[in-house]
């Protein structure tokens, strides 16, 4: 898979996604990521990506014209399944879309910043837009990077142990269940009596209806939204 993601300040990518999953990813040359910055496709002395609003008001606008350059260069030298912008007021990003999105060969994330981009990009070069939560970060890197992260953590290989994504929360609209490890015992806190049974089938059973009591608790939108 191969990741493109345009930023105003590629600084802020470097150590999310220089770690972990993503760089586990990259080692075992099944991610491809690239980071380009938004400065070196303006033009002018000062590479300015930004401009006054038309009409007046507070804050900078992203303008259309390098955005316009990088994208229309990408897209040449290849086919990308989508072009996403993080942006406040888009489509809230789940395991869902995760999912979508690992199987795609190609895609993009354009990186949102100042008061947002010129209207135009999103009228004519997106074609997904993603929020990862009601509120206003100072750009979209972070977004991205968690975006990267959540959809590299299913690219089949990348897990050593790929049915542990499989369980993870959202999956199948679930929390995941409770977990334990060693010692089976702590302070008088005893760690669940069926899961130290050895009965594969009844600890699957127990797993599935704590994920059940769980969502019911702590995300009832999950189960009332199917």
């Amino acid at each position: 898979m191969r990741i493109d993601i345009i930023s105003v300040q590629p600084a802020l990518l470097a150590s999310p996604l220089g770690h972990s999953i993503v760089q586990i990813a990259k080692d075992k040359g099944l991610l491809s990521l690239f980071i380009h910055n938004l400065h070196n496709y303006a033009t002018g002395k000062y590479k300015s990506v930004d401009d006054y609003p038309f009409g007046g008001g507070a804050g900078m606008v992203m303008k259309i014209e390098p955005i316009y350059r990088i994208i229309e260069k990408l897209t040449s030298e290849r086919e990308y399944a989508e072009i996403i912008y993080t942006s406040p007021d888009g489509m809230p990003f789940n395991q869902k879309i995760a999912n979508r999105l690992s199987l795609s060969e190609n895609i993009i994330i354009l990186c949102g910043h100042y008061k947002g981009v010129d209207h135009r990009v999103r009228d004519h070069l997106i074609t997904r837009e993603l929020s990862i939560g009601d509120f206003v970060l100072s750009g979209g890197e972070l977004a991205a990077a968690i975006i990267t992260d959540a959809v590299t953590r299913l690219l089949p290989g990348v897990i050593s142990d790929e049915t542990s994504a499989l369980d993870d929360s959202f999956q199948d609209n679930l929390l995941a269940p409770p977990v334990y490890t060693r010692p089976a015992e702590f302070k008088g806190w005893k760690v669940p009596g069926i899961l130290l049974s050895g009965n594969a089938k009844e600890i699957d059973k127990w797993r599935f209806e704590q994920s059940v009591r769980r969502t019911q608790k702590l995300r009832p939108d999950l189960i009332e939204g199917e």
